[in-house]
C-alpha cells in the first residue's frame, strides 16, 4: 500500500497503530473484493478517540458502478438491536423499569400463555423462551411494525423456560423492548422519534434514522447478497429489507440506516462509559452491566446448524445486555477478537480494548 493511501503515517504511529497492520488491513479488503466477497466497504479504525483511517473501497452500488463513499448510508441490520437497547437502557437509567421488570407489567396482553414471567433481562439477553420463528411467517410488512408484531407475539405461547436457553431473537425481542419504550414515554412519541431525540441527535448520529429519512435516501446503499455458502438468512430475504424500509416502517431489531461515522461515535460513547462530547447518553454502570457476560457458558443455540455443518464443538454465547462479547478461550466465535461488538448480516462493530472497528460487507 501506498503512503498516501494512508496519508499521514506519523499520525498513525502517535496513536500507537501500526502502519503495516493497517495495510494489511487495507490490502485484505481489497483482495476481498478481488474475490467478490463482497463489493466494497466503508471502514472507520481509531483507537483512544482517534480516527487512524476512514476509507472507502471498492464499489457499494455494484450493477450502477456507484463508487463506494465515506458518507453512504447502509442498512445496519441488526446492528440496529445495539441502537435500540441503548434506548431500553436509558428507560432503566431513568427508572421507567428494571432489568428485572416483568413484560406483562408494561404490556398486560403479552402475560399469557406461559410469558407472564418474562423479564426485560431475558429479552436483552435472548434467553426469553419465546417462538423466535414467528416473524418470519407472518406477512413482511406486519413484521417491520412494531404495535402489529407485538400483538402476534403476545398470543403465541411460551416455547422453552425463560433464563434456561440463549436462542438468538431476529426480530421479536427488541420490538418487544420498544413497544414497553413507547408505552411508558410521556409525550406517546413513536419510537422512531423517540431514537432520534433521545440518541441519535444528541450523539450527533445526523446521517441515521429507523426510517428511510427522504434526506438520506439518496446515499443509501442498496443490500446486495453475496454469500457464497448457505448462511443463516435466505438472501432473498435479507434482500427484501430494500422494499421494506421505507418513511413507515420501524423494525427496532434491523431497520436503522447509517453511516461508518455515525457508528463511530456510536462505538466511542460505549467506550467512554455512556458519554461522549459531553453529552451523557447512559450511566458508567449500565454500560459496563450491559458489556459483561450474562449467558454464563450456555451456548447459542442459533450456531446450531453451524457446528453441524463444520463439525465444531459447543462454544459460550457471552452475550451481555445484547452485545455479543469475545469471552475466553479459542473457538470459532463471530467476533473474532474483539472484546465486544456486533455482527450483522451486513456491517459489523467491534471494539478492541479500546480500539473501535465498522466494516460493511
Amino acid at each position: 500500500m501506498v503512503k498516501s493511501e494512508i496519508n499521514n503515517f506519523d499520525h498513525l504511529k502517535n496513536i500507537g497503530i501500526d502502519p503495516n497492520a493497517l495495510s494489511r488491513l487495507v490490502d485484505t479488503i481489497k483482495a476481498d473484493i478481488a474475490q467478490k466477497l463482497y463489493d466494497g466497504a466503508v471502514f472507520i479504525v481509531a483507537r483512544h478517540g482517534k480516527i487512524a483511517v476512514h476509507q472507502a473501497i471498492g464499489y457499494t452500488d455494484l450493477a450502477n458502478k456507484r463508487a463506494a463513499k465515506k458518507d453512504d448510508v447502509f442498512h445496519l441490520m441488526s446492528i440496529t438491536k445495539q441502537l435500540t437497547t441503548v434506548v431500553v437502557l436509558q428507560a432503566v437509567d431513568r427508572g421507567d423499569f428494571s432489568l428485572n421488570t416483568k413484560v406483562c407489567e408494561v404490556i398486560p396482553e403479552f402475560g399469557v400463555k406461559g410469558k407472564q414471567n418474562i423479564t426485560v433481562k431475558h429479552i436483552l439477553t435472548h434467553m426469553s423462551g419465546m417462538n423466535t420463528e414467528l416473524p418470519f411467517l407472518l406477512p413482511p410488512k406486519q413484521a417491520v411494525n412494531i404495535h402489529k408484531l407485538v400483538n402476534a407475539v403476545s398470543n403465541e405461547r411460551l416455547f422453552r423456560l425463560p433464563g434456561k436457553v440463549v436462542s438468538y431473537n431476529a426480530l421479536t425481542a427488541h420490538a418487544i423492548l420498544a413497544e414497553m419504550v413507547c408505552r411508558l414515554d410521556k409525550a406517546k412519541r413513536p419510537f422512531r422519534q423517540i431514537m432520534a431525540d433521545d440518541l441519535f441527535k444528541p450523539l450527533g448520529m445526523n446521517n441515521t434514522s429507523l426510517t428511510l429519512r427522504p434526506d438520506l435516501a439518496d446515499r443509501r446503499v442498496p443490500i446486495t447478497t453475496r454469500y457464497a455458502r448457505p448462511g443463516l438468512f435466505d438472501p432473498m430475504m435479507v434482500e427484501s429489507m430494500n422494499m421494506l424500509c421505507t418513511e413507515e416502517t420501524e423494525s427496532p431489531s434491523g431497520g436503522v440506516i447509517g453511516t461508518a461515522s455515525d457508528m463511530f461515535r456510536f462505538a466511542e460513547m460505549l467506550r467512554r462509559g455512556g458519554e461522549l462530547d459531553g453529552v451523557r447518553i447512559l450511566s458508567p454502570a449500565i454500560v459496563k452491566t450491559a458489556t459483561t457476560n450474562q449467558t454464563g457458558l450456555l451456548p447459542n443455540d442459533i450456531f446450531d446448524y453451524a457446528r453441524e455443518m463444520r463439525g465444531w464443538p459447543e462454544w459460550p454465547a457471552y452475550i451481555g445486555l445484547t452485545f455479543f462479547l469475545r469471552g475466553e478461550g479459542i473457538f470459532p466465535t463471530p467476533m473474532g477478537i474483539a472484546a465486544l461488538g456486533r455482527p450483522g448480516a451486513g456491517p459489523h462493530f467491534r471494539m478492541f480494548d479500546g480500539r473501535a472497528y465498522g466494516r460493511q460487507r
